[in-house]
């Protein structure tokens, strides 16, 4: 099953729905010149559990599912195989936590634009099931959801 979400005029908070997947507040930070990675960010609720096992974008050559870490001091990043979602709680992909890589970019990330995402579920009974979006892309310093109040739809 799809479903295709697209971006809300004015900054409006964003949400999508694949089945029972909830996805909310999705965002990219935007890069500089020359730069070739980024993180999307976004919380994303199973009410039955599920994992993500993919994400996918055209704009990046490389698309991985990330955790950051602190061990002595040192951040650390990996990429992991899936994300649990455990039924009914949301999964917070933010900075400094785990997030969506985009590498090998194939152009800028330019603040104010949109970038296309998209999701692979797998739920317990191992099918899979995607989710689109379009993720607004923040400014370079964003960390987190907007300061202002969105209306949710």
């Amino acid at each position: 099953m799809k479903l295709f979400l697209a971006a809300a005029l004015s900054g409006l908070a964003l949400s999508a729905q694949a089945a029972d997947i909830h996805v909310k507040d999705p965002w990219v930070r935007a890069t500089v010149a020359e730069q070739k990675a980024t993180g999307a960010f976004m919380q994303i609720t199973a009410p039955r559990g599920a994992r993500l096992v993919e994400a996918r974008s055209p704009l990046a050559g490389v698309t991985e599912i990330h955790e950051m870490t602190m061990q002595d001091n040192v951040m650390r990043m990996r990429a992991v195989k899936a994300l649990e979602l455990p039924a009914g709680k949301q999964v917070d992909l933010k900075p400094g936590g785990y997030h969506i890589m985009l590498m090998d970019l194939k152009s800028p990330v330019i603040e104010g634009s949109q970038v296309p995402l998209t999701l692979v579920i797998e739920n317990a009974d191992r099918s899979r099931e995607t989710v689109d979006l379009r993720a607004p892309v923040r400014g370079l310093t964003a960390g987190g959801p907007e300061k202002h109040e969105h209306p949710h739809h």
